[in-house]
């Protein structure tokens, strides 16, 4: 302490980002089935198709916990991002209220 350096530091702008990126993987994970529509012409014989079709069929239910635990982690990002700016407006408007009360009554009791 002491030193000039911030006892918290924490990478804002990149958590910020967080949970707008975890809300794209999840968008793109619920989308692999038209994905996959949209290169089954491509794909030749059916064969592959019936296999990524099978694959999509059987993650459905491990996908919904993935996109749960998706939204709920974008949320808890989201919500840290929130608390500390608030927590850093406060702290700076303590600092600038208290820079003020210094100023008006800096002299009192230093005259003894």
């Amino acid at each position: 302490m002491g030193n000039g350096k911030s006892d918290l530091a924490l990478p804002l702008s990149e958590l910020e980002d967080y949970g707008g990126r975890l809300r794209d993987i999840k968008t793109r994970l619920n989308h692999t089935k038209k994905l996959f529509e949209s290169y089954k012409d491509d794909l030749g014989d059916h064969t592959v198709y019936d296999a990524l079709d099978d694959f999509e069929s059987g993650w459905e239910d491990g996908r919904e916990d993935i996109t749960q635990a998706l939204d709920a982690l974008a949320d808890m990002s989201d919500a840290v991002v929130r608390e500390f700016k608030k927590l850093d407006d406060d702290l700076a408007k303590q600092v600038k209220e208290g820079t003020k009360t210094e100023k008006k009554g800096g002299g009192k009791g230093g005259d003894k």
